[in-house]
């Protein structure tokens, strides 16, 4: 049973986590493919230090906020569909990316599809905003992948890391679920072990921080599972490299570009933006702090900031997270309701569906097939 502090609670750091998210999507989504040096050509010599114009308006989110969305979506729907006897939320998340991929060639909802539910009618999720090649790809057919049988198994980017931030929401599941659905998920448009396994990592460190552990805490119990899994080290060097430049100086741009191969420019991985990640959010003062720490270098600025901003959201909750950059943030509303949707579901979902109790408005919001 959750006690009214305990929801209270919860909700924040789901919020949070959220909102920080895509706070941190939106931040680093202007600095899209500029080297450090042009950062501060276009920026001045302290980076982008606030929310800027990319896309038509200022804060506006990328495809990463768009998925995790969907993630959190398909969630919601595993949860409600236990009711007709079936489980198996992969199935139910690769659903709702299917949703997603109809938002990037639609022009816009389908009326017609009845398992829309409400998320796929959003109008303004029906913008392309620089999806992973990797995402179209895997999200073009119903078929659904295994470890054994990965989609693209070249793909170690890290748009399916950012997506993985809603599994460590689940915080009634243990640590090793986590991060076994996150890679099970992540496997439908990234095959790559770097890519999966940073998926699983990220999931369960927002789990442990979701559940009210420390960062150090939570970076620890993700290290520990992922020594067990084949093709680890890459994911497991990369952190522990971010945890050794904590007490390398002061955090800067420096230290930031130090953890990332090239400097952006060979391509970095999915485990060079989660290090990167993890480092900023260690090292962070506040969550501002923190997040423009996190998009001012010349990797994958979105992600990181994404990354950053879902880690410092779920450690903090939303009362962390600055105001006046909420205020102008792209899909605010649409991503406060879902947030306590979710919430509402983990927390309360017998008394919204089950055997003896039916919520029509909600089985109308999540509508799921009965096979």
């Amino acid at each position: 049973m959750w006690g009214r502090a305990e929801q209270q609670n919860f909700r924040s750091r789901v919020r949070g986590t959220l909102l920080g998210s895509a706070l941190g999507d939106a931040l680093g989504a202007p600095l899209a493919g500029l080297s450090l040096h042009a950062v501060h050509e276009a920026h001045g010599p302290a980076g982008l230090t606030a929310p800027a114009p990319t896309h038509g308006r200022r804060s506006a989110v990328t495809a990463a906020t768009q998925l995790t969305l969907f993630t959190v979506d398909g969630l919601i729907r595993a949860h409600v569909r236990r009711d007709t006897g079936a489980w198996h939320p992969p199935t139910d998340v690769h659903r709702a990316y299917r949703r997603w991929a109809a938002t990037q060639h639609d022009w816009g909802p389908d009326e017609r599809r009845e398992d829309n539910g409400w998320l796929a009618n959003e109008e303004w999720l029906y913008a392309r905003r620089a999806p992973e090649r990797a995402c179209l790809t895997g999200f073009a057919d119903d078929t659904l992948a295994t470890l054994d049988t990965p989609k693209n198994p070249t793909a170690r980017d890290a748009a399916a890391t950012v997506r993985s931030a809603p599994f460590g929401l689940l915080v009634g599941w243990e640590s090793a679920l986590v991060l076994q659905l996150a890679v099970e998920c992540a496997v439908q448009s990234h095959g790559h072990p770097t890519a999966y396994l940073s998926a699983g990592a990220f999931a369960v460190i927002v789990h442990g921080l979701t559940r009210g552990e420390s960062l150090d805490t939570a970076l620890r119990r993700a290290l520990a599972l992922l020594a067990a899994l084949p093709g680890h080290q890459p994911v497991t060097d990369a952190l522990r490299r971010s945890v050794a430049a904590v007490t390398r100086g002061t955090p800067g741009p420096a230290a930031v570009e130090a953890l990332i191969p090239d400097g952006g420019h060979g391509g970095p991985g999915a485990e060079d933006a989660l290090a990167v990640a993890v480092y900023c959010a260690l090292v962070a003062e506040d969550v501002p702090h923190g997040l423009r720490l996190a998009v001012n270098h010349g990797g994958d600025s979105a992600a990181v900031g994404a990354l950053c901003g879902a880690l410092l959201g779920a450690l903090h909750g939303e009362t962390a997270l600055p105001a006046a950059w909420l205020a102008a943030l792209e899909g605010r509303a649409t991503l406060l309701e879902l947030a306590d949707d979710f919430a509402l579901e983990m927390t309360q979902g017998p008394a919204l569906h089950g055997p003896s109790v039916s919520a029509p408005a909600w089985l109308a919001r999540y509508p799921v097939p009965t096979a």
